[in-house]
């Protein structure tokens, strides 16, 4: 009998909750976007406690747009992190199924012989 499968911690993803355990950091946003980018901090990383996993939105200028974008990151990554795979079984091949392989081996077997045989009776 196999080992039991190791479960995955079930990451809660309701908001509330979330707040409790993610740390909320901002930080200058590099790239294009002039003199507004250089001087806030528009940029937001979280960073789950629990799980660690870390999620960083730098693509708008306004740190409220960013702080969604993260916060449905996060969410989305832990969901990926609760699913559980489903256990795989393994198949079988019937019987009758099996009987009709070995049965065409055996013709395809027979036809080999015969053109190996007419070539060297030639």
């Amino acid at each position: 009998m196999p080992a039991p499968r190791p479960v995955p911690p079930p990451y809660s993803t309701d908001p509330v909750r979330l707040a409790r355990e993610v740390v909320v950091e901002t930080c200058r946003a590099g790239g294009p976007g002039g003199q507004h980018r250089n001087v806030t901090d528009s940029a937001v990383r979280l960073l789950h406690v629990p799980s660690g996993v870390q999620v960083t939105a730098s693509e708008s200028r306004s740190q409220h747009r960013n702080r969604a974008v993260a916060w449905e990151r996060l969410i989305a990554r832990l969901e990926r992190l609760n699913r559980v795979p489903a256990k795989r079984v393994p198949t079988r091949r019937s019987r009758g199924a099996i009987e009709r392989r070995l049965a065409e081996k055996k013709r395809r077997q027979a036809a080999k012989r015969l053109r190996t045989t007419a070539r060297n009776e030639e």
